[in-house]
């Protein structure tokens, strides 16, 4: 298993990504090789410092990079040396099983649809989070940035790939699909929930419990949550804030340090042809590390092949 990492992405790379790394490194079985791409000589010295054999990791050397702020189409093309690009490259020669990265989202995006493209029969990938269930455990939330207006049956295949992800990812057995709308009645909503609505309760793809308001997101018993990229962004965006409000107020909570990014690691584009995880910006080792497993857990689910065979 070769899982690919992106050591020069992120706003603290590389050194949050190489110790990240070494730590991952440390839970990785010996069939297991993280190959790191980006500048080798520059993640040596932090190999050393961190005591770690630079002999556990494949190096894919390069010194160019893609900035958060480029313009993701034109650094991927134009820059086909930047780690995200080599990673992507390597990743559709099949040289990688998997590949991750903290840098620019925009980037990422595009690379899985230039190089893996997405798999036969989905209509636009997403990408998924997770949100912390009140008494333990996590539920998923898609779309959350990658499709800011949606299509009825776009939503409908999110229900597909968000219950594939909990059941072969997260375990969860027969997962429960809800659709995140401003009432629970199937007749509330915009054109595009009332439709997805009537698409969804006619399904046999999925467990569809219905529609849901945002009250509802942390209920242990909703295992998937389904909306369009900007009400999905929307949402992301200020239940990360919840976990720093806590630590800026001074208390502690179990629930809400499950609000903790790091805990996660990185968010997945679900639809595409191999497993593909986007870090946040702000990662650091513990969160690279995170990240990092949860690409290997995908790999060993197989993950792909089970949305290849719902969707053939």
């Amino acid at each position: 298993m070769k899982i690919g990492l992106d050591i020069m992405g992120g706003d603290y790379a590389p050194r949050a990504t190489v110790l990240g790394a070494v730590e991952a490194s440390k839970i990785l079985s010996d069939n297991q090789t993280l190959v790191l791409i980006g500048n080798k000589e520059l993640a040596l010295p932090i190999l050393e410092e961190a005591g770690a054999d630079s002999s556990l990791f494949e190096f894919v050397h390069t010194t160019e990079t893609i900035g958060m702020g480029e313009h993701p189409t034109k650094a991927i093309t134009q820059k086909p040396q930047a780690s995200i690009s080599l990673g992507f490259q390597l990743l559709k020669e099949g040289a990688l099983d998997s590949f991750s990265s903290a840098g620019n989202t925009g980037a990422m995006l595009v690379g899985s649809m230039f190089s893996v493209k997405t798999v036969p029969g989905v209509i636009r990938p997403a990408i998924a989070t997770n949100v912390p269930k009140l008494k333990n455990g996590f539920g998923v939330l898609l779309d959350v940035g990658a499709n800011a207006d949606c299509k009825p049956d776009i939503l409908l295949q999110f229900g597909m790939l968000g219950s594939l992800y909990a059941q072969h990812v997260y375990g969860a057995e027969n997962p429960s699909v809800a659709l995140l709308n401003i009432g629970e009645e199937e007749e509330k909503g915009n054109m595009l929930t009332i439709a997805t609505h009537s698409l969804m309760k006619e399904t046999a793809a999925f467990n569809f419990i219905g529609n849901i308001e945002g009250r509802d997101l942390f209920e242990d018993h909703i295992d998937v949550i389904v909306c369009d990229g900007f009400t999905g962004n929307v949402v992301l965006k200020l239940a990360e804030s919840f976990y720093a409000l806590t630590l800026r107020k001074g208390f502690k909570d179990d629930f809400f340090d499950r609000f903790n990014y790091e805990q996660y690691g990185g968010s997945p584009i679900l639809g595409v042809n191999a497993p593909v995880i986007i870090g946040h910006g702000i990662s650091n080792p513990e969160a690279i590390k995170n990240m990092v497993l949860l690409s290997r857990n995908m790999i060993e689910s197989k993950f792909i092949d089970k949305v290849k065979a719902a969707f053939k």
